[in-house]
């Protein structure tokens, strides 16, 4: 699909990463892009092949150059089996909606355009990924809901037709401090008992490190699937549940452990583990760290009932923080869940928006 535009060519390609080749030019791209680890495309592999709506990857060129990029997921109905079979993309008149969404890092968004596209040709682009997108999964593709993007990408994205909405903002905590302790003053009486009974904890262990080869991601997934399951639980106590179980329109998969065996390995991956004297895992987080910038990523731990510690949570974004003052990273995000209990710890937020498209307008 091209289209030649004062002497430019746009051609926009969607690849399914489990059956395709890493398309040409794309680790370049990740470098200059500086995109997060969760857009390597191994990662973005190994989630595919584990996932019940399986992520394809969109790819933007300018005269053959890569200029932007959506991960987006194929979402089936909550009938459907576990896992997708690789025919989920072949089966054309079969009724899905598609999701621009990176939820494995929600206050980020699944796109991103070179900042050098003027107005003009990020709409253009961003058109001719919707048209690439609707002939690669055929006339069952019912629209198409762009979630967590940054405002910034909005002029690309609306149009006659298209319905956006402000949604729940990402956590976002400045770097303005010289020390660790010029972030501490500032806490409330709660968050900063929290971390003093913690650090007197004789029994709970921690330990951290980049490329971490001595943890065993079974062990971390288990944990973290419970943990997510718990959170749909509380987010839905005395409210409306799926007929189908879990979350109503949740189109999240497990996490698998060679997913996260994928991102702990690497040096720009830090992961903090939590345990007792027994060496019993009481939960663990993942940092991703960058010069523009760190990341909370993964979260999970054991709830007090089963032997977990109260706000351990409190402890991990305290260790955060001390990574992005002692680092000099000019901030500190952490997702969108959970602001009322980050607001105590210093952070503000970052807006995001969600434009739907129906099909009818996909491309126009």
């Amino acid at each position: 699909m091209k289209v030649a535009a004062r002497n430019t060519v746009f051609e926009a390609e969607v690849l399914d990463p489990r059956t395709a080749a890493e398309p040409e030019g794309w680790s370049g791209f990740q470098r200059r892009a500086k995109l997060w680890p969760v857009w390597e495309y191994d990662v973005l592999r190994r989630e595919a092949w584990m996932a019940k709506n399986p992520a394809v990857l969109a790819v933007l060129r300018r005269n053959g150059t890569i200029v932007g990029a959506f991960t987006v997921m194929v979402c089936r109905s909550w009938r459907a089996g576990d896992f997708a079979p690789l025919s989920v993309l072949g089966g054309r008149f079969r009724p899905r909606w598609a999701e621009a969404y990176l939820w494995q890092l929600s206050g980020y968004p699944a796109g991103v355009l070179d900042e050098r596209l003027d107005e003009a040709e990020r709409r253009e682009v961003v058109r001719r990924f919707e048209r690439a997108l609707c002939a690669h999964l055929g006339p069952g593709l019912l629209g198409l809901i762009y979630r967590a993007m940054n405002p910034e990408l909005l002029p690309a994205l609306e149009g006659r037709g298209r319905m956006s909405r402000e949604i729940d903002p990402a956590a976002v905590l400045i770097n303005e401090y010289s020390t660790v302790d010029d972030w501490e003053r500032v806490l409330g009486d709660e968050p900063r008992k929290t971390l003093h009974e913690l650090r007197e904890d004789g029994d709970l262990r921690t330990e951290a490190a980049t490329a971490r080869r001595d943890l065993d991601c079974h062990e971390l997934a288990v944990l973290l699937n419970a943990h997510r399951s718990r959170q749909d639980d509380r987010a839905w106590a005395g409210g409306q549940r799926s007929r189908f179980g879990g979350l109503h329109m949740d189109t999240r998969s497990p996490i698998a452990p060679s997913y996260l065996d994928a991102l702990i390995r690497r040096p720009d991956v830090v992961t903090r583990t939590y345990r007792d004297g027994s060496g019993r895992l009481l939960g663990f987080g993942t940092l991703f760290d960058a010069d523009d910038g760190c990341a909370l990523h993964q979260w999970a731990a054991l709830p007090s009932a089963a032997g977990g510690r109260k706000g351990l949570y409190v402890d991990f974004y305290a260790r955060g923080v001390e990574h992005m003052i002692t680092h000099r990273r000019p901030e500190l995000t952490a997702g969108r869940a959970m602001l009322e209990n980050k607001t105590p710890l210093g952070f503000g937020t970052r807006s995001l928006v969600s434009v739907a498209v129906p099909r009818p307008v996909l491309g126009r």
